[in-house]
């Protein structure tokens, strides 16, 4: 699945609009590396948001084209 996507239906980001335009500022990274909206987002990739000063952590723990509000909180683990 795209990251743009991914962060979309795990409700990370409320749109994915707003998930490409946080790729294509730079201001996410997989793994430690900047990653693009068309990164395919593996189980077990650490994706690092900067939300301006903030800066937030997640765990990947599974990938569905579909959520619920219930398992989109299932879909990863907030680290920072």
């Amino acid at each position: 699945m795209r990251l743009d996507k991914y962060l979309k239906v795990s409700r990370i980001v409320k749109r994915r609009t707003v998930a490409n335009e946080l790729c294509d500022a730079k201001h996410v990274c997989v793994n430690g590396k900047t990653a693009r909206a068309s990164y395919e987002v593996k189980q077990g990739d650490i994706i690092q948001i900067q939300f301006g000063e903030k800066l937030t952590e997640y765990e990947v723990l599974e990938i569905s084209e579909y959520a619920t509000r219930e398992s989109a909180a299932n879909m990863f683990r907030q680290l920072k």
